[in-house]
């Protein structure tokens, strides 16, 4: 009956969704609740708030197809400035890096039965495609626990694999992260988060289940976002953004999510209404407590503003002028985090949970080095 109930509320809090859309509403809406804030979160996982927020995070996804779209100048920025970096580290797409992580560990030689988790998996879409490349690979007898608290997603998780003929290795697992605990210790040899983990309320908690339930030699592989609570900047980081905001034709100053025109940047936390980035700039330190890292990959901050879902739309890879733009941006953030006056807002890694080897990462860029404590002082 809970569990019906619980389902209804999602479907009418969707249909509540869909009519403020329909109506132009929505925006309105975003505007109350994405104002700026003082980026401190509600970090607690229980009581009435937190059980509304779960039924709002789970409306507002259940008709969300393409989780991880981006408009096309993000595309170019990451194919000039994100790839050579990635390229470095032996891989070419983020699917690349998971999968070489997860054969480090099971091995060249199918080590079976192998079994793997995913935290907070959405449509499945990405443990699909792993799951095709490990069963191309010549995997025969893996499984790929799929994660996630909304079951309208692992449905269409479920639909997919079946389309794509990997349905025997991927098991749905409806469930909370925040409430998680491993079935036993060391039941997994690998376990993966792909833009979960900024989600997430109880991080404590569910780091430390995902501590016990890693094998001796397994992997905790993941891509996140590392960035101010809330998705918000750091005052060092909205330096460099007035600057360049300040260059910008009103025309490009267009946030489409919120469909108003920002004379200046507006700092908005995202956290206010959903767990969008609720706790995000306490997940490098809490890894860094509990794990070992082998490879750190830590990338941009303040070119996100320009090449994301709210004003990146507004920018064409076709014109000059744009990409000069994003040129001179992309530059001067990464001439930041190099000398550390910001620090990265983004990260793909590798961990285990006992020491292996000294950890990889491009230059300075060390797991500590990129940690943002909110006493920093900036020094570039």
């Amino acid at each position: 009956m809970k569990d019906k109930c619980q389902f209804l509320l999602v479907r009418l809090l969707g249909a509540v969704r869909w009519l403020l859309k329909t109506t132009g509403l929505l925006p309105w809406v975003k505007r109350i609740y994405y104002r700026p804030d003082d980026g401190q979160a509600c970090v607690r996982n229980t009581g009435l708030r937190y059980y509304l927020r779960t039924l709002i995070e789970q409306a507002n996804y259940a008709s969300v197809t393409e989780v991880h779209d981006l408009p096309p100048i993000y595309n170019y920025w990451s194919g000039k400035y994100l790839a050579p970096l990635v390229r470095e580290f032996g891989f070419n797409s983020i699917e690349d890096f998971f999968l070489n992580e997860i054969v480090r560990v099971l091995g060249a030689v199918p080590r079976q039965p192998a079994r793997l988790l995913s935290i907070g998996c959405g449509n499945c879409d990405f443990e699909v495609e792993l799951a095709c490349r490990l069963r191309d690979r010549g995997y025969g007898e893996f499984i790929i626990e799929c994660m996630d608290i909304n079951a309208t997603m692992l449905a269409r998780g479920a639909a997919l694999a079946a389309q794509r003929g990997v349905a025997e290795y991927l098991v749905a697992a409806q469930a909370d992260f925040n409430l998680w605990a491993p079935p036993e210790a060391g039941c997994y040899q690998v376990i993966i988060a792909n833009q979960s983990l900024h989600h997430v309320v109880n991080l404590e908690g569910l780091f430390d289940g995902i501590h016990r339930a890693l094998a001796s030699d397994g992997r905790f592989v993941l891509s996140d976002m590392i960035g101010r609570n809330g998705h918000m900047r750091w005052p060092e980081a909205l330096e460099i953004i007035d600057t360049f905001w300040q260059q910008l034709p009103m025309s490009y100053r267009v946030n489409r999510r919120l469909n108003i025109t920002q004379q200046s940047y507006t700092n908005f936390d995202n956290s206010r209404l959903s767990f969008e980035g609720v706790r995000a700039q306490d997940i490098l330190p809490l890894l860094l407590e509990r794990f070992h890292f082998l490879r750190f990959i830590p990338f941009a901050n303040v070119i996100d503003v320009f090449i994301d879902r709210d004003i990146g739309p507004n920018f064409d890879p076709a014109r000059q002028w744009d990409t000069d733009f994003i040129d001179r941006v992309a530059r001067a953030d990464q001439a930041a985090l190099e000398t550390g006056r910001v620090k990265p807002a983004h990260l793909m890694a590798s961990l285990s949970v006992a020491f292996v080897e000294p950890p990889q990462y491009p230059g300075n860029l060390s797991p500590g080095f990129c940690v943002r404590h909110p006493e920093y002082e900036p020094n570039g």
